[in-house]
Order: C-alpha cells, then structure tokens, then sequence
C-alpha cells in the first residue's frame, strides 16, 4: 500500500463539500505563498534599503557638519529642524564609549540586514544597532572623538505600511472569493443532498414524488435517470405482482376441480393422500404469492411499533405461545404496516414451533430501530443460519411440510425487512436458543 496515499486520504475531507472547499483554498494559499515569497519580500527589501539608505545618509550629514554647527552656535537649532522634519532625535553622550553588546535578537530580518549595510557605506565610525527593541524608536549609537552620538529613529522612517495593506488586501479578496464560492458550492451541493435523500427513501421502501434535479447539468441528469430507474423498478414489480396473481388464479381453478373431485370420491387412505396433496399445494400457491408480493401495493405510514408488536403478541398467545415483550423510546416509525406484521408474526411463529418461552424486546439504537426475537429452542448451527433464508429451504426437510410450515416464513420476513432498508441478523439468544436482530433505519 502506498504510505503516501494512504495518509492523503486519511487526512482529506470525506464529504463533497469538504472536499471541494480544500480545492478552493489550496490555490489560494499557494498563491498566497508565491505572492509573499516573489514579491512581498522582494518588494519589502527594496523600499527598506532605500529607506535605510536615506537614514544613514541624514545621519552621515548631521556626524559630518557636527563639529562645524557646534562651533558656530547653530547646533542645537540644527538638531530640533532633524527632529521635527526628519525624525531624527540627535544627541551626544559626552565622553563615553560604545560597549561590547551581546549576541542580539533579530526581530527584522530585512530591516536589520538593510540598516546595517548602509550604515556601513555611509559612516566611517563604529556603530552599533538594535532593531528588536521595543518602542517606535530604533537607537543608533555611534562613536566620535567628543564620545557616543546617539541617534534615535522613528520606525516609521525605516518601514513602509504598503506591504501590510498589500497582504491585507490579498487576504481579504481571497476570504471574499472563498465565500462566494462557498456560497455556489452550497447551492450546487443541495441538489446531491436531496437526490441522496430521495435515493435513501426510495430504498426504505418509502413512497416519493418525482425528483426535482436542479442545478449543474450533471445533477440534473443524475435526478432524471434515478427517476427513470424508480420507474422501471416500480414497473417491474407490478408487472411481477399482476404475473404471479395471474398464476395464482390460474393455478387455484384446476385445484378447485380436484377439490371437488376428490370430495366424490369415496373415503380411502388414497383419497386423503390426495386431498392432503391438494392442500399442500394450494398452499404453496398461496405462500409463494405472498413471498413474492409482499409489500408492494402497500404504502409506508408512519407506524407506532409497540402498538403492532403488542398485535403480534396477542396472536401468540392465543394460540398457547409463552411471550413477553419489553419495548423502549420513541417508536413510531414509517413501516408499511402489514407487511412488517406478516414479518414478526413469521418470526414468532417459526419461534413457537421450536421453544416453549419467547421474548421480544425494541429500542432504539442510535439511528436505527433494534428489534430482538429470542427464544429457549435448540437454535440453528451458525454455518446453516444463511441457508433458513432461502425461499423452500428447511433444517430438516424429512418432516412433512404441514409440520414445519412451506420453508417461506424466514424467506419472507428478510425480505420485508430488506424492503424497509434493514436487515435481520440470526444469533445465539441469552436464553440459549436463537436470536432473530431486526435492525430497522429510522
């Protein structure tokens, strides 16, 4: 596996919209850094030198005519003009030497880099600097013959604001381009959420209107073919259902004949055996028809679950099954109402044949509903728990068929089940038999 691969998606947004902010604003950024390296700093450099350059030469000036303005008188006028009009407060420490500095802390790079070198071009005496002080000043100190001259600079004379409000500017538009953008991006994400919701109820076997798609052409081709696929499917399955109802009418007329033939014969074992075949399959005509219709002429209601369960349990016990339910929460969900009662009447009567107590229990669980069916019977082997699902399969398929029922209860309740958008899972129970987990989204 690629290290590099790997770690990129672990760290990449999951979601469109995530994953579409981060194509935005990377472009951004790096354009950010190409403007700051090519061009703030090439830019901040030159206008510094310059303004340093103009520094050490007002400086030079003023050490140059110093001794001439002290001796005719004018120096002190001299130094308040450079104060007022340059920002330059003059001084002289009389008699004092510069001192040997410690390593110093580098706030400016640029600046102190600029400052340094044209104060090196500009005077011919030792100098010392210090741009990490604090204040809007920077001390130049210099020694002469008469002793330390110190002169104080304002920043503003060594530092220029239009590379600040350039990367202000730079910042701002880009924050202004990131949000319109977030702005359409959400506009053009919307449609996706709606059509990912139409899908997600479509496959709960929920009834929905067409879907709108709007937006880019490609959402809207998407709503489209998803429409023209519901529609298809929706066909199919009728198609199927009038099929299958045909058959079964078909089907039940000669059987009706025979019932009626069988019924003018005279009492024998090989009548019964007859007759007893005739039920059978009548039966399975019956059964099948129900495995593969289901739900599918039913609508999704809003369904208070307890209150079914409470239904199918009271069907339990009037025909001798020992059940006990326990149910929890807020319950009501959208279930087509008589297809999910056929599916827990299935599951309790194939739980009745086998055990002597049962118990049902419902939760909620997160964003899904948790229905438990556990029974005390001798349970089902984990390697043959898949092959109960599959429609005339039965564990023991010796016994007689009016026994153990047509081999459909399981069949049909995972197919409703899986019709609502869950699932049923098939597991030891804690009272030693099987359990049957219903996992329902809500």
């Amino acid at each position: 596996m690629d290290p590099v691969g790997s770690f990129l998606r672990q760290i990449s947004p999951r979601t469109l919209m995530g994953r579409a902010i981060v194509i935005i604003v990377a472009p951004m950024v790096l354009l950010l850094m190409i403007a700051t390296t090519f061009f703030y700093e090439r830019h901040w450099d030159s206008v510094t030198r310059r303004l340093a350059l103009g520094v050490a030469g007002d400086i030079a000036v003023l050490l140059a005519n110093f001794d001439n303005l002290q001796r005719a008188g004018q120096l002190n006028a001299y130094v308040e003009s450079v104060r007022n009009q340059l920002l330059i407060t003059f001084f002289v420490e009389d008699y004092a030497e510069l001192r040997p500095t410690p390593a110093r802390t580098v706030q400016n790079r640029i600046l102190d880099q600029n400052l340094t070198q044209a104060l090196t071009e500009r005077l011919n005496v030792p100098f010392q600097i210090d741009t990490a002080q604090r204040g809007d000043y920077i001390d130049i100190r210099m020694q002469t013959d008469a002793g330390v001259a110190v002169a104080r600079v304002h920043k503003d004379r060594l530092t220029s604001a239009t590379t600040t409000y350039f990367v202000l500017a730079m910042v701002g538009a880009s924050l202004i381009l990131v949000g319109i953008a977030l702005v359409f991006l959400r506009n053009q994400i919307r449609p996706i959420r709606g059509l990912a919701a139409a899908a997600d109820a479509f496959g709960k076997g929920r009834d929905i209107a067409d879907f709108k798609g709007w937006g880019a052409v490609e959402v809207r081709q998407a709503a489209a073919a998803f429409n023209t696929m519901r529609g298809r499917l929706r066909r199919f399955v009728a198609q199927r259902t009038e099929m299958l109802a045909g058959v079964s009418h078909d089907l039940r007329t000669p059987l009706t004949r025979m019932r009626l033939q069988i019924a003018m014969l005279s009492e024998s074992p090989s009548t019964a055996n007859l007759k007893s075949d005739v039920d059978e399959m009548e039966a399975m005509v019956n059964g099948y028809l129900a495995f593969a219709r289901n739900q599918d002429t039913e609508v999704a209601v809003e369904t208070d679950l307890p209150r079914l369960l409470n239904q199918v349990v009271n069907n339990a016990r009037r025909q001798g099954a020992q059940v006990v339910l326990a149910t929890s929460g807020n319950l009501v969900v959208p279930l087509h109402p008589n297809a999910f009662l056929r599916c827990m009447t299935n599951l309790v009567d194939n739980a009745r044949q086998y055990a002597s107590r049962i118990a049902i229990s419902a939760a909620r669980v997160g964003n899904t509903i948790e229905i438990l069916v556990d029974d005390d019977g001798p349970g089902i082997p984990v390697e043959k728990r898949e092959i109960v699902f599959q429609p005339y399969r039965r564990l023991d398929e010796t016994r007689p068929r009016s026994a153990s029922g047509l081999g459909l209860g399981l069949a049909i309740a995972r197919d409703v089940v899986r019709s609502h958008g869950g699932d049923i899972i098939l597991d030891t129970a804690p009272m030693g038999g099987l359990r049957a987990q219903l996992r329902l989204p809500v």
